[in-house]
C-alpha cells in the first residue's frame, strides 16, 4: 500500500479509512475533510487489494461531486476509473436499468422526463381524465406521485381514505399507464423501478451484491425512505456499507430526505462505533462556537462539537437596518471595504432564506456597480429553446414519447391548431395508439411534420452526435424562427440562438468525455443534468443564493441577511412537525459556510410581495453567545431580547409592534401630496380611502382602506397609487 495515503490525515480520519469490511457510519461535521475521507477509503480499499476497482459502488447527490471523487481518486492512484460504479442514485438507477431494460419491463431508448416534462404529461393526461385542475392543481398532483413513488409505493398501495384522494390515486395510475404505453419513465421511477427489478429478480439482485463488496455514500443524510431500500437491498448480509453524513446538516425535508436513516443504519447495519471527524478545517473559532451553539437546540441529533486548530477569529458582526433597503445599502458598503482590503468579490456570498429577498440586494449592487451573479438560476437543460431542440430528438429517438410530441408539433409555428391537436389526442384515444401514430394518419399539416420527424431520422441516421444536434437545429425550423425576431425579443433571441449553439458543443464535449457516439445516452445525460445545477468560477463576482443553495460552498466572507421571524426561521416551519429544527439546520449550514468573517443582518421593516411588513428578530439569534458577537448598531431590545447597554426604547421589530402615525408623521405625509381622507387606486387592490400617512423620502408610507382587500400599509416609493 502507498503509505502517502494516509499521510496528513487525523486520528479519526485514519480510523475512518483503514476500518475493516464492516459497515460503519461516518459523523462528518462541516468542513472536516468528508470527501476526502470518502476518496481515500476508496484509494486503501483498492490499494491494499481488499476489492478491485469494479467491486465498488460510490453513490453521491451530484455528479460534480462524482466527478470531483474520480478526479482525486486518479490523482492518488494509477488506475483506469472509467469502468468504476460513481454516480448519483438516478444515473445508477439509469445505468441498472438501460443494462436490464427487458427485465425492467422498459424499451431499450426509454427516455427521461424532468419535472417540467413530467408536469406537461399530467396536465395533458388530466384533461383526457376531464379532472378538475382547479380542485386538483397539476402540481399538486405532480407532488403527490413524486412523494408516493420515493416512499416506495405504487398507486394500488397507497391508502386513500377520502374520495379527494382516491382521485389522486386514479391519476397516479393512470399517469403510469401512460409512461408504460410511451417508454418513458420521470426521476422518481428511475429508483423505484430499479428498486422493483432488485427486489424481485434474485438472480440480478445477487449479480450486483456479489459484484459490490464496499458500497460508500456521500451526504447520507440527505437520503429518503426508497434510496435507503434500495441500498439496503445492494449491500444484502456480506456487503460494508460506509456511510458519510452529518444530521444537523439534513436540510432537504421538503424533498424527501429523511434525517432518521443515519440512525436506522446504525440499527439495521448493527454499527456500533459512529466514527466522528470534528476537527474543522475551513472556519475560525468563534464562527464554530456559534453554530456549535445554535445546534445544540436542536433534539434527537446524533451528537457532535466542531473544533478548529485555528484561533478565535473576529467576531461575528450584527447589524440591525430600520428597512430592508438600509440593510442592503450597509451591506453593500461593506462589500466595498472588503474589496478595497484585498477579498476577491468571489470570496463573498449573500445568503437569504427565500428567493423574494434577492431584489432589494441586486438593485444595491447594480447600483453601485458591483459585479454579481445569483447562483441556482435556469439550469442550461431547463431552458425553453434548449428543451424545444431536445424535443426534436426525443421524438425523432422514441416516436412514441408523447409529451415529446406536443412541445413541437407547432414550434415553430406551422398552422397546426389547438383543435387539430386535440382531434389528434381523440384518434389517439380511440384507436389506442401514440399520437405520433395518429398524426400518420391525419394528412395536411400535421402529416407534414410527421413526415418532418421521418426525414430528420433519415438524414441523421449515419451522422456523429454533434452532427445530427446540428442538421436538427437547421432543419427543423428553431434557428431561423430566433434569427427572425425583432424588436424588444431581438436580444434574447440572439441569447437563445448562443444556447443552440452551445447545445452542439455540449453533445462534442459529452462524446469526448464518454467516448459515446448514441443519442440516447446524450438525452440521458441532459436528463440526469437538468435536475443540477453546476456553477462556474467566472469572473470575479459577488454569489447571491438561498441558503439552501449553498450547501456543500465555502467562502472568506457571508452575509446572512433577513433575520427575522417568520422569514429565517420561515413561518411554514411553525406548522411541519420538526419544522423548527430543520430551519435551526438551515442556519447552521449557512454560520458554517464562512471561513474568516460573518455579518448576520436583519431590518425592521421590509418589502415583501409589494407591502411593507414589520415583523420580530430571528429566536436563532437570540440563542448565540453575546460574547461571540459584535454589534455594529446600538442594541435598542428589551433584556429579554438582548441587553440594552443604555435607556433607548424598544425598536418596533424587536417588540413586535407596528408603528403608528403620529401627528408629526400625518403631516410630513401630507407635504408629499397624500393626506387622510384622500381616495386613491391601485393596480392590485382597486379603490381605497387612505386612513393614515407617515415617514418621508424613501420610508413615506401611506395606509389605505381598500374597498376589496382590506387595510394595508403601503410604501409610496413602491406603491404607484393614483389619485381619484
Amino acid at each position: 500500500m502507498n503509505s502517502s495515503l494516509l499521510s496528513g490525515l487525523n486520528p479519526e480520519q485514519r480510523q475512518a479509512v483503514t476500518l475493516p469490511h464492516q459497515s460503519a457510519l461516518i459523523l462528518a461535521g462541516a468542513g472536516s475533510g468528508k470527501t476526502r475521507v470518502l476518496t481515500t477509503r476508496i484509494a486503501y480499499l483498492i490499494s491494499t487489494g481488499a476489492v478491485s476497482p469494479q467491486g465498488i459502488l460510490a453513490v453521491t447527490f451530484t455528479n460534480k461531486a462524482a466527478k470531483e471523487m474520480v478526479t482525486r481518486l486518479s490523482a492518488m492512484l494509477p488506475i483506469n476509473t472509467r469502468g468504476m460504479w460513481f454516480g448519483t442514485f438516478h444515473g445508477l438507477c439509469n445505468r441498472m436499468l438501460r443494462a436490464h431494460h427487458r427485465d425492467a419491463n422498459l424499451p431499450q431508448s426509454f427516455q427521461i422526463l424532468d419535472s417540467g416534462d413530467q408536469l406537461s404529461a399530467i396536465k395533458r393526461l388530466m384533461k383526457a381524465m376531464n379532472v378538475d385542475d382547479e380542485k386538483y392543481p397539476p402540481r399538486e398532483v405532480q407532488n403527490f406521485i413524486s412523494s408516493s413513488k420515493e416512499q416506495g409505493l405504487r398507486a394500488n398501495e397507497v391508502e386513500a381514505f377520502d374520495p379527494y384522494t382516491r382521485r389522486k390515486v386514479e391519476i397516479f395510475a393512470e399517469y403510469d399507464a401512460q409512461c408504460q404505453r410511451e417508454g418513458v419513465v420521470d426521476f422518481s421511477e428511475l429508483l423505484l423501478r430499479c428498486y422493483e427489478l432488485l427486489s424481485r429478480n434474485a438472480a440480478i439482485r445477487e449479480h450486483y451484491q456479489e459484484r459490490f463488496k464496499h458500497i460508500l455514500v456521500d451526504e447520507f443524510q440527505d437520503t429518503n425512505k426508497l434510496q435507503y431500500q434500495w441500498l439496503k437491498l445492494l449491500a444484502g448480509d456480506k456487503n460494508a456499507l460506509f456511510a458519510v453524513g452529518d444530521d444537523d446538516q439534513s436540510i432537504y425535508a421538503f424533498r424527501g430526505a429523511n434525517v432518521g436513516n443515519m440512525q436506522q443504519l446504525t440499527r439495521d447495519f448493527h454499527v456500533e462505533n459512529v466514527i466522528k471527524l470534528e476537527q474543522n478545517y475551513r472556519s475560525h473559532g468563534n464562527i464554530l462556537d456559534a453554530a456549535n451553539a445554535l445546534i445544540q437546540n436542536n433534539r434527537n441529533r446524533l451528537g457532535k462539537n466542531l473544533w478548529t486548530a485555528e484561533n478565535g477569529g473576529e467576531q461575528l458582526r450584527v447589524y440591525e437596518a430600520a428597512t430592508d433597503v438600509d440593510e442592503a445599502a450597509f451591506i453593500v458598503d461593506e462589500i466595498k471595504q472588503l474589496h478595497s482590503e484585498g477579498v476577491n468579490l468571489k470570496e463573498i456570498a449573500l445568503l437569504y432564506r427565500s428567493n423574494a429577498q434577492s431584489r432589494v440586494l441586486e438593485h444595491a449592487l447594480v447600483s453601485a456597480g458591483l459585479s454579481y451573479r445569483v447562483y441556482g438560476g435556469l439550469r442550461f437543460f431547463e431552458r425553453q429553446e434548449i428543451k424545444h431542440a431536445l424535443a426534436y430528438l426525443r421524438l425523432m429517438e422514441n416516436t412514441d414519447d408523447d409529451n415529446a410530441l406536443l412541445r413541437i408539433i407547432n414550434f415553430p409555428t406551422r398552422g397546426i391548431g389547438t383543435r387539430s391537436i386535440e382531434q389528434l389526442q381523440e384518434a389517439a384515444k380511440q384507436n389506442n395508439t401514440t399520437l405520433f401514430d395518429a398524426a400518420a394518419r391525419a394528412g395536411g399539416k400535421v402529416s407534414a411534420f410527421v413526415a418532418l420527424i421521418e426525414s430528420l431520422r433519415s438524414a441523421t441516421r449515419e451522422l456523429p452526435l454533434p452532427e445530427i444536434i446540428d442538421h436538427v437545429l437547421q432543419r427543423s425550423g428553431l434557428i431561423a424562427h430566433y434569427q427572425n425576431e425583432t424588436g424588444v425579443k431581438k436580444r434574447e433571441a440572439e441569447e437563445r440562438l448562443e444556447n443552440l449553439n452551445e447545445l452542439i458543443n455540449a453533445a462534442a464535449l459529452f462524446v469526448h468525455e464518454n467516448e459515446d457516439d448514441s443519442l440516447t445516452s446524450f438525452l440521458t445525460h441532459a436528463s440526469l443534468e437538468a435536475g443540477e445545477h453546476q456553477a462556474g468560477d467566472q469572473d470575479d463576482a459577488l454569489h447571491l443564493m438561498t441558503v439552501h443553495s449553498s450547501k456543500g460552498l465555502e467562502f472568506h466572507t457571508v452575509f446572512i441577511t433577513g433575520l427575522e421571524e417568520g422569514l429565517f426561521p420561515h413561518q411554514n416551519s411553525q406548522r411541519e412537525d420538526g419544522g423548527l429544527d430543520e430551519e435551526r439546520r438551515l442556519m447552521y449550514v449557512a454560520i458554517t459556510r464562512a471561513r474568516r468573517r460573518l455579518y448576520l443582518s436583519f431590518a425592521q421593516s421590509r418589502m415583501l410581495h409589494g407591502q411593507v411588513s414589520y415583523g420580530m428578530v430571528s429566536s436563532f439569534l437570540r440563542e448565540l453567545p453575546e460574547g461571540l458577537l459584535h454589534w455594529i448598531t446600538p442594541r435598542v431590545t428589551a433584556r429579554n431580547s438582548f441587553a440594552s447597554s443604555k435607556s433607548t426604547p424598544v425598536s418596533p421589530l424587536l417588540s413586535g409592534g407596528v408603528l403608528a402615525p403620529s401627528p408629526e408623521n400625518g403631516r410630513a405625509g401630507e407635504e408629499l401630496g397624500w393626506r387622510i381622507g384622500q381616495r386613491v387606486f391601485h393596480q392590485k387592490f382597486g379603490e381605497g380611502v387612505i386612513t393614515g400617512v407617515e415617514g418621508s423620502g424613501a420610508d413615506a408610507r401611506v395606509q389605505v382602506n381598500f374597498k376589496r382587500a382590506g387595510s394595508k400599509w403601503l410604501a409610496l416609493e413602491y406603491a404607484k397609487l393614483t389619485a381619484m
